[in-house]
């Protein structure tokens, strides 16, 4: 019941700042948008038709036809946002703000729309339109969903160029990117840290310093090179960001030829770090 109240909560205030986002910063600007979103602004600056409106309409008519391909809970929360996202775009459709300054406005909205589907996405639910679309592609033709995605949300913001016109279309393009960074931004996590791989001869040294200098738990698989065959020890290590100048040193200490590759990776959950949540 907690979980369920603290998603829903999330899905509210996503689809408010959605609907801030798009009333204020994109329609305010006669900028355009992908998806079934964009579709609705392209209809409003053709027609006057109410967003809200066209909203629930067009997400309706694909929950209908693409339900199957999403699971039951993520149905349920879908309904939800489509019909929190339609609300809040009637509500707030006479909202403005005092400000000239478009490449400001466009990325404020990119940041709060982003920010807005985000919050949506991370508690397991989406904005239908075309996540439902790259599903069906995803099973019937073999897309990456992913692909999918950006085919159709493409597809709409390139249609909008007849509309808007090519410099108010570049603008809804940088506009698109910065909401995508900042929605995985939100989906993937707050708090980014740093996986580091370490092959080296000195394994063992370079393992007790970070465990004694850094106090950090250090994970050694088995392994071998190709070339030589030769057996090797692999340290596989989690750390902050801002731990990486220490444990650089640790390492060129031991091993100056040492092999060190270092990822990015999100959420870490477990001892030394954050507890798990929702």
């Amino acid at each position: 019941m907690k979980k369920r109240i603290y998603d829903l909560s999330f899905i509210v205030f996503g689809s408010f700042i959605f609907a801030v986002g798009i009333n204020v910063f994109v329609l305010g600007n006669d900028l355009g948008e992908g998806g079934v979103t964009g579709i609705t602004i392209i209809l409003f600056y053709l027609y006057g038709w109410s967003p809200g409106l066209m909203n629930f309409i067009l997400n309706g008519l694909l929950l209908i036809i693409g339900y199957k391909f999403l699971s039951r809970n993520t149905i349920g929360y879908t309904i939800i946002a489509v019909l929190l996202n339609s609300l809040f775009l009637h509500l707030t459709r006479n909202w403005a703000i005092d400000s000239n300054e478009i490449i400001i406005n466009m990325i404020f909205g990119g940041a709060i729309v982003g920010a807005g589907i985000g919050l949506i996405i991370r508690v397991g639910g989406t904005t239908a339109g075309t996540t439902i679309l790259a599903s069906i592609t995803n099973k019937y033709l073999g897309w990456n969903i992913s692909y999918g995605l950006l085919f159709f949300d493409m597809l709409v913001v390139l249609s909008s160029y007849f509309v808007i016109g090519i410099e108010k279309l570049l603008l809804t393009i940088v506009m698109l990117y910065i909401a995508t960074k900042v929605m995985q931004f939100i989906i993937e996590g707050f708090s980014t840290k740093k996986a580091v791989t370490i092959i080296s001869r000195n394994p063992d040294e370079i393992a007790q310093n970070v465990n004694k200098k850094m106090n950090r738990g250090v994970t050694v698989y088995s392994g071998h090179g190709y070339y030589l065959q030769e057996e090797k020890k692999i340290l596989y290590i989690v750390i902050s960001s801002q731990e990486v100048v220490k444990l650089k040193r640790i390492v060129q200490a031991a091993d100056e030829h040492a092999f060190v590759a270092i990822h990015d990776v999100r959420d870490v959950f477990g001892e030394g770090f954050v507890a798990m949540n929702p």
